[in-house]
């Protein structure tokens, strides 16, 4: 059988770096040696892309050698310089991107491997844009009749000039308590939740740090509650699974540091329950154009028993104690075939797009 020469695409220049490379090193590790041929590319802090040694952890690979791949379809071809001419440095057939944050899961990064024509796991451009930006998600959902929490959006720019106006804004649309978020961050970076009216404007001026657009929105007391999706068309869902922390709610600390946070899989749910969220997950994901892989993370309502749709991550954590994985596992897709699965989606996707006509021919 004839390998696959997949290229695991990690690292970044987001406040995310330390996690995707966490998440590739459970990917590599979790891989096929005998179906795939890995090449380890780590986006360094800096931008620039290296080549790593597959014999060698992930981390390592940001000392390997620069190279790049050419915004020109057909190739495949990854090029690295020398003596000021480029020459190949390894043909891929597919890039598995692992990449959280901006300039990852944002579009970005997808419009390039568009340009270069060579196929990759996960949503497209749009999909990748939509569910980054939590602020333009929430306007599609609220126009598709999904369940969301009222919420304020407030720019930067109108912080820096007056945040005593903008805080003011918040709290008439929104009341308290609140949380205040930059509208396109992961992993909880620049999250407030903000019970008083002093604590606001320093919430919203930490949250500006990160994005230019935030957002602030409702807090109810509820439970976490997260689906996985796979797939294109159908989309898939997973069993539930819910997320007990004992913070105030689940920070960065929460879900890379603090060992108490407890992930119930499946979730404590009802039947009703269960088949409830699962199919807001899949309306959710097909709403934003999500393709290959999702996650769809829910506010359960404490007080009224409503599900409120939070946000949809494109590329959710793969790491060791990620939910992702071990919700897949409890449906039934352990962790390597889920990855086969994700690669399968990828190439058939590609295929699909590549059977489109791009010249205008009259019928």
């Amino acid at each position: 059988m004839t390998k696959i020469r997949l290229g695991l695409l990690f690292g970044g220049r987001s406040v995310e770096h330390e996690v995707s490379i966490a998440s590739a090193t459970a990917i590599h590790e979790a891989l096929d040696p005998a179906r795939y041929d890995v090449t380890l590319l780590a986006v360094g802090r800096d931008g620039q892309w290296h080549r790593g040694n597959p014999g060698l952890p992930p981390a390592a690979s940001l000392d390997g050698e620069v190279v790049n791949l050419p915004a020109s379809a057909g190739e495949h071809r990854l090029l690295r310089w020398e003596h000021g001419a480029a020459e190949s440095a390894g043909q891929l057939d597919v890039i598995f991107p692992i990449l959280h944050g901006r300039g990852g899961e944002d579009g970005s990064l997808q419009g390039l491997l568009e340009l270069s024509g060579v196929p990759y796991v996960g949503s497209g451009v749009l999909g990748s844009a939509l569910q980054m930006d939590k602020e333009v998600s929430k306007r599609l959902f609220a126009a598709a009749g999904l369940p969301v929490l009222a919420w304020v959006l407030v720019r930067s720019r109108e912080i820096a000039r007056g945040a005593d106006v903008a805080a003011e804004r918040a709290l008439s649309g929104v009341g308290l308590p609140m949380f205040v978020k930059p509208a396109n961050q992961g992993s909880s970076v620049g999250i407030h939740k903000v019970t008083t009216p002093e604590a606001l404007i320093p919430a919203l001026r930490d949250a500006a740090r990160y994005d230019a657009k935030v957002l602030c929105e409702r807090a109810v007391d509820a439970r976490e509650i997260e689906v996985a999706l796979l797939g294109i068309d159908p989309i898939e869902a997973s069993v539930p699974g819910e997320i007990r922390s004992h913070r105030e709610f689940y920070d960065y600390e929460a879900k890379y540091v603090d060992e108490d946070t407890e992930l119930l899989v499946p979730a404590p749910l009802d039947p009703d329950q269960t088949a409830s969220v699962r199919d807001l997950a899949v309306r959710a994901m097909a709403t934003l154009e999500g393709a290959g892989l999702g996650r769809a993370d829910f506010l359960l309502d404490r007080s009224t028993g409503e599900f409120w749709l939070n946000e949809v991550n494109s590329l959710p954590g793969f790491t060791e104690v990620s939910m992702f994985p071990r919700l897949w596992e409890a449906s039934g897709l352990a962790y390597p075939a889920l990855l086969d699965r994700l690669i399968e989606l990828a190439l058939e996707r590609h295929r699909e797009s590549e059977s489109l006509e791009t010249l205008y021919r009259r019928s």
